[in-house]
């Protein structure tokens, strides 16, 4: 669905709050922590500073405001009392916030304390790989070119690429037209034009790309046990290439060919 000027600006606004939770979360320490406290910290900042809605309360059923994913679980992530984050582990927060009407969503993987260089590595590429992505759209490109830069920079690497979750439309609904793989054959798919709006949002795994859901409905694991990390950030296509409407202060949209920023440690 193509967005006016004026739904890009709301949409804008919702992404600069949504930008601040993930600064205040930064400032946060997370070793000790339960992935329900966060949960709950980043439910009181939605609701009363920034008065707004956190758009996945309720959403589907589901009842918290963010996914919490540790380690091996690759999305969906249900927040728990008992889950207590520890050194050494990776955890993704996916988080959407509602504001007049329009919706944003991103989530970013977070190293708590040091972690080994494999895990590190692992993010790093997961976080590259979202921003040679976002760098291939443009009014004209297709989504196979998206999904081809993703999955390219992916494998190069070594990693694989989780099929079975995809990026989205957004705006009014946090769900909407068209879906966004992370792979693909380059000039395949939608063709992009201004006003798109959607999320782009890769997955990748140490080792194999198969998933499962584990027994609660909604959390996703790696079926080898092994790492999987996420980055996400919501876009829209504009006259002239691509506007990150989730992006954080200390981000930048990088040159085309250029490496983006890397991802700030817990």
């Amino acid at each position: 669905m193509i967005k006016t000027p004026e739904e890009i600006e709301l949409m804008a606004e919702s992404g600069r709050l949504l930008a601040s939770v993930f600064t205040f979360l930064d400032g946060q320490p997370l070793a000790g922590r339960t992935t329900m406290e966060i949960n709950d910290l980043v439910e009181h900042m939605i609701v009363h500073p920034l008065a707004a809605r956190p758009a996945s309360k309720g959403q589907y059923g589901y009842g918290y405001v963010l996914n919490g994913s540790r380690n091996d679980v690759v999305c969906h992530g249900v927040p728990s009392e008992t889950e207590t984050l520890r050194a050494g582990d990776i955890v993704n927060f996916d988080i959407t916030l509602e504001k007049n009407g329009f919706i944003a969503d991103s989530s970013k993987t977070y190293a708590v304390g040091e972690i080994a260089p494999a895990a590190a590595r692992l993010v790093k590429t997961t976080y590259e790989a979202m921003w040679k992505g976002i760098q291939a759209v443009r009014p004209g490109a297709r989504l196979g070119d998206v999904g081809h830069a993703i999955e390219h920079h992916a494998k190069k690497a070594g990693y694989s690429i989780v099929r079975e979750y995809c990026g989205h439309g957004i705006g009014r609904e946090m769900h909407e037209k068209p879906e966004v793989l992370h792979f693909g054959r380059p000039g395949t798919g939608v063709r992009l034009e201004e006003g798109m709006v959607f999320t782009i949002e890769p997955m990748l795994n140490q080792g194999r790309r198969l998933v499962r859901t584990e027994d609660d409905g909604w959390t996703v694991v790696t079926v080898d046990g092994k790492l999987s990390a996420q980055f996400e950030h919501t876009v829209a296509v504009t006259r002239n290439g691509v506007r990150v409407l989730t992006l954080r202060p200390e981000e930048r949209l990088p040159s085309r060919g250029k490496t983006a920023l890397r991802p700030a440690r817990a």
